[in-house]
């Protein structure tokens, strides 16, 4: 996955730009599924439950803390591609439209009165592209992520580490092979078993 426009590195995207490549990387990653009752790099989930999840808990926390509202879509258990792209298309329109910052939004784990896009830049692009992974990774896809946001993100949760541990959203860091990429670096710290195969 390259930096997408131009030459510059995908961390460095305007929000809109790095979630036009993150989440296109995605919608190829969710196309390529064949099985979408497949296990996951996540114990408990299924193909599935990574897009239920994904289409899930943005709506809920954009409903919770702003004046913004996505319209409902089909169900990630009937249709996950669809629920995805419906999603998405509604996401990137938000985010693609000059007046969206004045939406604000508030919330006790992002802050208070904050641009909505800002907000999804941080809170939910970073999850698509860590969830591109698993998916990925769970119908035997190229799971190869852009190396540049792989060590933003490592580097970034690497210096929050306490603080992220004991918000419950990561799993416990898991055993990092000797000769590991910094991906698998990455995985294992979100809790994944890097080298997990179905």
């Amino acid at each position: 996955m390259s930096g997408g426009a131009g030459s510059t590195p995908l961390p460095q995207l305007p929000p809109a730009e790095k979630h036009r490549v993150i989440a296109a990387r995605f919608t190829d990653v969710a196309r390529g599924v064949t099985d979408w009752d497949a296990p996951t790099p996540v114990t408990e989930w299924r193909a599935r439950d990574v897009v239920g999840h994904l289409v899930t808990w943005l709506p809920g926390m954009v409903h919770a803390g702003s004046d913004v509202r996505f319209a409902e879509g089909p169900a990630a258990d009937e249709d996950p591609l669809g629920a995805w792209t419906h999603l998405d298309a509604q996401v990137q329109e938000l985010l693609d439209d000059p007046a969206a910052a004045q939406h604000l939004h508030s919330n006790p784990h992002t802050g208070q009165d904050r641009p909505l896009p800002e907000v999804i830049d941080q809170a939910f692009t970073g999850d698509v592209f860590f969830h591109t992974w698993d998916l990925a990774r769970s119908s035997g896809q190229d799971d190869t992520l852009d190396p540049d946001l792989v060590h933003e993100a490592l580097t970034g949760m690497r210096a929050m580490e306490e603080m992220l541990r004991s918000s419950g959203q990561f799993g416990q860091q898991q055993p990092v092979p000797e000769d590991a990429t910094e991906q698998e670096e990455l995985f294992a710290f979100l809790g994944r078993d890097p080298r997990w195969t179905p």
